[in-house]
């Protein structure tokens, strides 16, 4: 599955061949747990380490859900500061809206030629499960970071769960029930680790298949990173450094 001719799709390749050479390396673990099948892959967001290394470092053909209003350019400056930087210290906030209005157009040219899904949170949603669906059903995997403003533990925010309606909607395209793989991304250790898939039951009600599916990848994420070596959680939230978790905090 491919995009459309883009006359910036040469600027994108520049641009992900530049971040390349500059991003650290990042190695791979878990790789046994993937299955030989198309995934949905749900990790930390990391925030914007998530998307750099899915983009470069993932070990299989795949899609990222990225939010469809970094794809179009009146609408970054707003989402971008909302999403980013509104929780910097008030002082830092005339500068970080100044910068949502200079990245515009760099998102749109970044996140229109990625490898990417545009994600909703209206009546469009449905638009971004059919993408969904027909990515997984051609035989490529699909990248989600669900992660949303509400704390869970130290690890991960909260998890937004609706996303997982999609594998109800593949199993009626396909008769496969898929797997949701989790997956950890430490920054400072340069890993992403993958740990056991947690498999969608279609005989199950779809309300608790959600607090389920949810649950069991939230704990399971939680689980990969405390099993690493110390090292500084990178979270959420675009907070202060100084206030960063540790994996070993309680």
């Amino acid at each position: 599955m491919s995009k459309k001719p883009n006359h910036l799709r040469p600027i994108y390749r520049l641009i992900k061949w530049a971040v390349r050479v500059v991003y650290p390396g990042i190695r791979l673990t878990g790789t046994e747990h993937l299955p030989e099948e198309p995934v949905i892959f749900v990790g930390n967001h990391s925030q914007m380490h998530g998307p750099i290394v899915c983009e470069l470092y993932m070990p299989v053909e795949r899609w990222t859900w990225c939010a469809g209003e970094m794809m179009r350019l009146r609408e970054v400056p707003e989402y971008a500061f909302r999403d980013f930087w509104s929780q910097k210290p008030g002082w830092t906030h005339g500068f970080y809206r100044v910068l949502s209005y200079l990245i515009a157009p760099l998102s749109v040219v970044v996140f229109g030629n990625a490898n990417t899904i545009a994600v909703y949170h209206d009546s469009r949603i449905m638009s971004t499960f059919k993408r969904t669906v027909e990515v997984l059903a051609q035989g490529q995997s699909v990248v989600i970071f669900p992660e949303h403003d509400q704390k869970h533990n130290h690890i991960v925010y909260d998890f937004q769960d609706r996303f997982i309606d999609v594998a109800k909607l593949c199993y009626r395209k396909t008769g496969r029930p898929v797997a949701f793989v989790p997956m950890y991304l430490a920054p400072s250790l340069r890993l992403l680790t993958f740990g056991e898939p947690v498999r969608f039951d279609p005989e199950a009600p779809m309300a608790e298949e959600r607090v389920r599916i949810k649950t069991e990848l939230m704990d399971r994420i939680t689980g990969l990173a405390r099993a690493l070596p110390p090292h500084t959680v990178v979270p959420y939230r675009n907070i202060p450094k100084k206030d960063y978790p540790k994996n070993t905090d309680a």
